[in-house]
Formats: structure tokens, sequence, C-alpha cells
């Protein structure tokens, strides 16, 4: 375990320390930052914004720094400080997951990925092994409570759900194709429940609203909304009226410039029948 430093004058205030960490624990591994991207599975530049002081990142993220770094806990405990609130962000998505389980209503819009609602197994797992995990049991509990979130969809009492796909990321396969037929046949037959609706939004329509945040909208059964948005370094519960009222006014003009369902459904199918067949795999 890299020797720590004792606070001076100049890093005694969190996040310059924390920053100040970043950068003295990969300069002593001899890393650039692109090589920490690459073995980490991150973008270089969220590690350069990081080391710069511009963001602190997920606790996701700097667990996977922590165990890069052979130095467990250190800088998980010194986010926690940057942070002010080392338990905001976690609390904030329990609590998401308890109201996403009591919602009436779902609309969901990703842009790079499926949405977690959506996803199979092996593509829920390849995402956590792209995060912080590793193989081994905590890896095993996480996709299955993705999983099991995944079965609210079904049932009597399953909300009305919707889900605005960005074509970029149905287009973006797992590498092996069982796996990724798997995924696809999924959305084929979520695309025919009849509490759910599946809209791909095409490239073609260029930049739109929302284009780079994970947004899901729940109706609660009280008739009230409200959001959670997520980017690639943090997560936020959205409750007040302005800013739900913002990102619902986003959404439905996402909506405006997707496909129909009927379309979404036929181009999913298409993208099914592309994918190559086993015999094909072994030739």
């Amino acid at each position: 375990m890299p020797p720590r430093r004792a606070v001076t004058g100049r890093s005694q205030e969190p996040r310059k320390r924390f920053a100040e960490e970043l950068r003295l624990l990969r300069v002593q591994k001899g890393d650039s930052l692109r090589q920490l991207g690459e073995a980490l599975g991150w973008d270089a530049s969220l590690f350069g914004k990081m080391e710069g002081g511009q963001t602190i990142g997920s606790p996701e993220v700097v667990e996977a720094l922590d165990q890069y770094y052979g130095t467990p806990g250190l800088l998980l405990a010194l986010w926690e400080l940057a942070a002010g609130d080392p338990t905001q962000f976690r609390e904030q998505y329990r609590r998401y997951m308890t109201l996403e389980s009591e919602a009436t209503g779902i609309q969901q819009y990703s842009p790079s990925v499926l949405p977690g609602l959506l996803q199979t197994r092996a593509y829920a797992r390849r995402l956590l092994l792209l995060g912080s995990l590793t193989p081994g049991p905590q890896l095993d509990q996480q996709v299955d409570a993705r999983m099991n979130r995944r079965e609210a969809l079904s049932g009597a009492t399953a909300p009305q759900f919707r889900a605005i796909i960005d074509e970029a990321a149905i287009r973006r396969p797992l590498l092996d194709h069982e796996e990724w037929r798997e995924q696809l046949k999924h959305l084929n037959e979520m695309a025919e429940h009849s509490n759910a609706t599946l809209q791909v939004l095409p490239l073609a329509a260029g930049p739109c609203e929302l284009i780079n945040t994970d947004t899901a909208l729940l109706r609660l059964p009280e008739g009230r909304t409200v959001a959670w948005v997520e980017t690639g370094y943090d997560g936020q519960l959205v409750e007040e009226n302005a800013g739900v009222e913002r990102l619902q006014f986003g959404y439905d003009r996402l909506r405006d410039h997707a496909m129909s369902p009927r379309e979404s459904a036929a181009f999913i199918l298409r993208l099914l029948e592309e994918v190559p067949c086993p015999s094909a795999d072994l030739t």
C-alpha cells in the first residue's frame, strides 16, 4: 500500500486532497490517464477531471480505483469527505429503488446503454464488470438484484412502462452473438406486453433533449411524479415540481423524435435477424 501523506496546509481542503491523492497514486504507478482509463473501462477524461478537481466521480469509480491501486478504503474515505455527505448518493439511489417498486407508471430514456429494466442477465453482468465489480459473490448479487427489479414489469399490478432507447445503444452489441441474440429477443418480447411501450430514437433525429443523461420518470400512486437522472459520474433524485416538469417536457419532446412503437418493434426484429446464427459463428 503506498505511503499516506500528511495533510499539509496546501491540501487540507477535502476536494483538493482527494484530487492530489488520485494524481499521486497514478504517477507512482507510472500510468498515463489513457492507460488508467483502458485498465478500468472508463473514459480517460473522467479521471482527468477528477484529478483536476472538476468532479469527484461516483462511489463505483472510486472503489474501482481503490482496488486498482491496492489502497482498500483509502480513496473512498477521502471521496466521502470531499462529497460532504458520505451517504447522500447511495441513500438517494435506495430511495429511488423503493419508489420504482411502488410506481404505477415508469418512463425511461437511455442514451448509451439499454435501460436496466430491459437488460438480460448477460447484458447486466457485462455492464457491472465494466464498473467496479469483479467476478464473485458481490457481482452475482448485483446481477440478481437487477433481474429482480425486472420482474416488476410483469404481473397483474405491473406499472405502465415506456422506454425510449437510443439507436446507438441498440446497435452496440454484446460480443457474444448468442448473448446479444438473447438480449434482442427479450426486447422484442417486452414490446409485446400490454403494459410496455418501446420506442427507438433514430440516429437520424440528430442531437435531441436529454442527450447525455439517463432519465427515469416515476408516476406514484398518490399522483405525483419524481425523476431520477444519472450521468457517468453520479445520480440525483429529483422531487421538486419545477425540476420534474422540465424533465417531463424534455422527455415528451424526445418521444416526438422517436420511431413509433410498431416501427421500433420492426427495427429490433431486423437487428435480431442480422445477428449471426450459431452455425455461422463456427465457420
